[in-house]
């Protein structure tokens, strides 16, 4: 209970934010108020005007203020190559860590019926417009390895199939510096079997 509504309405609307419960979005109501004002105008500034402008591209569908996004417009990037991942932080997981020069495709998720995400909601309508294009030679699927990602996979290599592009996935398995002995048992088991020849 607070004396002051604003404030428990603050608190509260933090609370939308990934991973932040009652206690840390009491932490930061207070501290923007107690040390940040400043601070505070502006993240409330840029939150407005992100939440204004930014829509998804009507290629690609990431994050984007354009229309046709940055990585569907460069003429520098493979259009024989696209990349389908589940969301716009997977996308720049792999602009980061790779030299991957292709283009994107953005589910916005993954298959979970329960949630009511569908074909339809992940804009499968719209990869399969973008491979019966003909410039796409290989589909690479990026989708995590849980079990929605693993259907969402099988359901993304029948659509490349049935348009005749080749489908691959990313390679899942013992990460780089792991000890065996500390490997969970699904990862080693998935590992050993897509063993490949030195």
């Amino acid at each position: 209970m607070s004396s002051s509504p604003l404030l428990a309405d603050l608190i509260d609307a933090l609370r939308c934010l990934p991973g932040v419960g009652a206690k840390s979005a009491q932490r930061m109501a207070f501290h923007v108020l107690e040390r940040d004002r400043d601070g505070a105008r502006k993240l409330a500034e840029r939150l407005a005007l992100a939440v204004e402008r930014i829509g998804n591209c009507t290629r690609c569908r990431t994050f984007s203020e354009e229309a046709v996004c940055g990585y569907c417009a460069s003429p520098s990037r493979d259009r024989s190559l696209l990349c389908v991942v589940e969301t716009p932080v997977d996308q720049l997981a792999i602009e980061q860590a790779t030299g991957y020069r292709g283009q994107y495709f953005v589910l916005l998720g993954r298959l979970s019926p329960l949630d009511g995400l569908g074909p339809k909601q992940l804009g499968l309508d719209l990869l399969a417009g973008r491979l019966a294009e003909g410039e796409v030679q290989e589909l690479i699927v990026a989708t995590n390895p849980t079990v929605e990602g693993e259907a969402t996979a099988h359901m993304l290599s029948q659509l490349a199939r049935a348009a005749g592009v080749r489908a691959s996935r990313l390679a899942h398995g013992v990460p780089l510096g792991g000890e065996l002995e500390f490997i969970d048992r699904g990862t080693l088991a998935h590992a050993f079997g897509g063993r490949q020849e030195l």
